[in-house]
C-alpha cells in the first residue's frame, strides 16, 4: 500500500518544481524529500523523478501518480474536515469554486441569503474555470464547483448533463447567448457581422463562439482575446469588434455603449457540481438549493 506522506511529498515536489522548493513547504529536510522519493520509488517500481541539469523533473509515471495523489489527499483532507463537522468540531464550513462571471452575480447574493439564515457560515470562494473548478471539486480542496456548459437547441442531441468521475451535477439556470454590439446599427444576425473584427475568450472557451459563426455560414476574424466580460464590452462600445456573451456576463454588468440580442437557439446551462455519493453534508446542499433560488433574475434575499 502506497504510504500517504510520500504521496503528500510528489505532490509537493509537482507543485512547487524542485524537491528544495518542496521541502520548504513541507517544512522537511532536503534529504528528507529525498528519501521519501527513493522509498516511494521502490514500493511503486517506477522511476519518479529524472535529473534535468541541477534540478528534477517528474516522469511520465511521476506525473500520473502525482495527479492522482492529489485527488487521493484532497479527499482523505475533504474526510477529515467532514467527520470533524459531523462531530460538531466544525460547523458550517462550505467552500465553493466558481467562474467570474458567477462570482459577480449569484454567489454574492447566495452567500448574503446563507448569512441572513445562519450568521457566521463559513463560505469560503475561489474563483476558477469549470475544468479547473471540477479538478478542485475531485481532489477535495472545494465542497461545490459552479461549471457551465453550451447548448444549441435543435442541433445537439441533448442538453448536456456534465456528471463523470464520481461527480454529480444540479442545473441552476438555462441563460440565453446574446450577439454584443454598439448600440447604433445594431443588427441581430450574426451573418450581418462576417466581416467584422471579433473578440473572443481562450483557445478553450471561444469554441462556442467559433460554431455559432459556422452555423452562419463564415469563419469569425478574431482580433482580440480576453475573457474579462467588462473589457470585452468596453472594447465592443468602443466600435473595435462583436462578440457574444451569456446572460450573467450582462447581468453582472452592462456597458451602456453596447446593445445585445438574443441568438435563436444559444444557451449556455449552469450546473452546481458536489463529487461523491449522495446525500452531501447538510451545509452543502443548503448552499445549492439558494444558489438555484437566486440563479432567478426576480427572486432575492
Amino acid at each position: 500500500m502506497l504510504d500517504v506522506t510520500r504521496l503528500r511529498v510528489l505532490v509537493a515536489v509537482a507543485r512547487h518544481g524542485s524537491v528544495t522548493a518542496a521541502a520548504r513547504a513541507l517544512n522537511y529536510a532536503q534529504p528528507s524529500i529525498s528519501h521519501h522519493i527513493a522509498r516511494l520509488e521502490a514500493e511503486t517500481g517506477a522511476r519518479l523523478l529524472e535529473r534535468v541539469g541541477r534540478g528534477v523533473r517528474l516522469t511520465e509515471a511521476g506525473h500520473l501518480l502525482a495527479e492522482r495523489a492529489e485527488e487521493i489527499i484532497g479527499r482523505l483532507d475533504a474526510a477529515e474536515s467532514e467527520l470533524a463537522a459531523h462531530v460538531g468540531l466544525r460547523e458550517g464550513r462550505v467552500r465553493l469554486a466558481a467562474f467570474p462571471s458567477a462570482l459577480g452575480t449569484l454567489v454574492p447574493a447566495a452567500a448574503a441569503w446563507l448569512e441572513s439564515e445562519q450568521p457566521g457560515i463559513d463560505l469560503m470562494l475561489t474563483e476558477a474555470e469549470p475544468p479547473e473548478a471540477l479538478r478542485m471539486l475531485r481532489a477535495g480542496y472545494v465542497d461545490v464547483a459552479l461549471v457551465f456548459r453550451y447548448y444549441q437547441q435543435d442541433l445537439d442531441p441533448a442538453p448536456p448533463v456534465p456528471a463523470d468521475e464520481g461527480t454529480r451535477g444540479r442545473l441552476l439556470l438555462d441563460e440565453p447567448i446574446h450577439l454584443v454590439t454598439r448600440t447604433n446599427g445594431h443588427e441581430p444576425e450574426l451573418a450581418a457581422y462576417a466581416e467584422s473584427r471579433w473578440i473572443a475568450g481562450c483557445e478553450r472557451c471561444r469554441s462556442y463562439l467559433i460554431r455559432q459563426c459556422e452555423l452562419a455560414g463564415f469563419t469569425p476574424k478574431i482580433a482580440f482575446t480576453t475573457d474579462d466580460y467588462v473589457a470585452v464590452q468596453a472594447l465592443v462600445a468602443a466600435g473595435l469588434g462583436v462578440t457574444t456573451l451569456p446572460g450573467l456576463c450582462l447581468r453582472a454588468a452592462k456597458h451602456p455603449g453596447i446593445a445585445a440580442a438574443e441568438l435563436p437557439g444559444a444557451r449556455r446551462h449552469v450546473f452546481a457540481m458536489t463529487y461523491g455519493q449522495p446525500p452531501d453534508p447538510a451545509t452543502t446542499t443548503r448552499l445549492i438549493d439558494v444558489l438555484a433560488k437566486v440563479a432567478m433574475p426576480d427572486v432575492s434575499p
